[in-house]
């Protein structure tokens, strides 16, 4: 992509007050832009993120055997109302009625169509278990939307609900869940806390939280310094000794960017959901749902992965891997050599399926070109001046690294993918 033509207004400043490190460079950068309160539009840059933490996502997914599907966010109120979750949702539902005067909301979740869905299609033991997965726009009726993307009133999040026979066999698929958001959480560039959580109205009989640490954090959790059991305040109050191993419990601000739920019968029983077993006894259904909301999980990474010039993204969620940024020279002949030699880079990157950013823009000054690229984060900057074709070299830097270092030409490939 060459960035002339991209769509794109960074930012020196901000003059709203905003005090969260992400929510200041997501907006800087150009990757987000508030519509509302809680609402906001993804522009490339950030669209581009949003799309590689959905493919890391939809990759383990899969590798967990889950199907994918794509259910309504406008729902009925008779769907809610079997659930009792029509009056006792928290924060309360969007209701809105169409000209039919019926009642309709806009879905913080989807328990109750997945259960409805399944209460036509599981019938016997040979039909278990199953899992299905989507990522679909979700709406909160939040009382205090702030935080930027921590915080949202609609949201992109993936949901992925767990169908069983036996309590066994459901938590069996619960703590493979656990190890693949593990590894999706790696692969953003986080290192989360498994911690014990409330299961709030979304209800069951166990619950987990991945909570990243965080100053910014808005959820107080408690860690074992001795063995490591977490759980969040909100679910055992300010203990101090480990219910584990009676070691000290340290409090920490954390960020939450993953859910993971246990079920058990709860929503079986308000829709039916039964199946005959080998012996031919009918039993209620067994569930699981598990949640990541993507823009928060975009905004913790930026919490996490950011310095004093601007974000660090992570190379798996990057939007680019490679900022490339030529330095013009006053000497003409030399200032042909260098946009000839930058679009042989560009070409040949883009020819090696390596995903790159060429500033090409002609009315940016260096100073201006390099403090660009450090606020948007892109992991690998390669430069090319008067001074590196002198030795038939680029300069590469890594985003997070001090020093860059001068790569043959030639080499550019192999050095990047190695």
């Amino acid at each position: 992509m060459k960035q002339s033509q991209l769509l794109l207004s960074t930012k020196k400043a901000i003059k709203s007050k905003i005090e969260i490190a992400s929510h200041q460079l997501l907006i800087r950068g150009d990757f987000i832009e508030e519509l509302a309160a809680g609402i906001y539009s993804f522009l490339p840059l950030g669209f581009l993120v949003l799309k590689n933490i959905e493919k890391i996502i939809r990759e383990e997914m899969i590798n967990l055997g889950a199907q994918e599907l794509f259910l309504p966010a406008l729902q009925p109120k008779e769907l809610w109302a079997k659930t009792t979750r029509w009056k006792k949702m928290d924060p309360p539902l969007f209701k809105l009625k169409d000209r039919h005067q019926k009642d309709f909301a806009l879905a913080p979740t989807h328990e109750e169509v997945i259960t409805q869905i399944a209460q036509k299609r599981i019938y016997s033991f040979r039909d278990l278990p199953k899992a299905v997965f989507q990522v679909q726009t979700k709406f909160r009726n939040e009382m205090r939307a702030t935080g930027g993307l921590l915080r949202q009133r609609e949201f992109l999040m993936k949901d992925l609900y767990s169908l069983h026979q036996t309590e066994k066999e459901a938590i069996l698929f619960y703590e493979k869940v656990k190890n693949s958001y593990f590894k999706i959480f790696r692969r953003c560039g986080l290192s989360p806390f498994l911690v014990e959580a409330s299961s709030g109205t979304i209800g069951g009989t166990l619950s987990h939280e991945f909570m990243v640490e965080s100053p910014s954090g808005e959820d107080r959790i408690l860690i074992c310094k001795k063995c490591g059991f977490g759980a969040n305040m909100e679910k055992i109050g300010n203990i101090k000794n480990c219910q584990k191993c009676k070691g000290r419990m340290e409090r920490k601000n954390a960020i939450e960017v993953g859910h993971v739920f246990y079920l058990s019968d709860k929503y079986s029983k308000s829709f039916n959901l039964k199946f005959s077993a080998k012996d031919g006894q009918k039993s209620y259904v067994k569930m699981g749902c598990f949640g990541i909301g993507l823009p928060r999980l975009m905004a913790a990474s930026v919490e996490i992965n950011h310095d004093e010039r601007g974000i660090v993204w992570p190379k798996e969620i990057a939007p680019f891997l490679v900022h490339l940024i030529p330095i013009p020279s006053k000497n003409n002949a030399i200032q042909k050599e260098i946009e000839k030699t930058s679009d042989f880079v560009y070409h040949t990157l883009q020819k090696s399926k390596i995903n790159v950013l060429y500033d090409d823009r002609k009315n940016r000054t260096p100073g201006e070109k390099f403090a660009d690229a450090d606020l948007i984060g892109i992991p690998i900057r390669v430069v090319i001046s008067e001074k590196t074709l002198s030795k038939e070299s680029t300069e590469i830097k890594e985003r997070k690294e001090k020093e860059g270092k001068l790569v043959k030409i030639k080499k550019i490939i192999n050095f990047l993918v190695k």
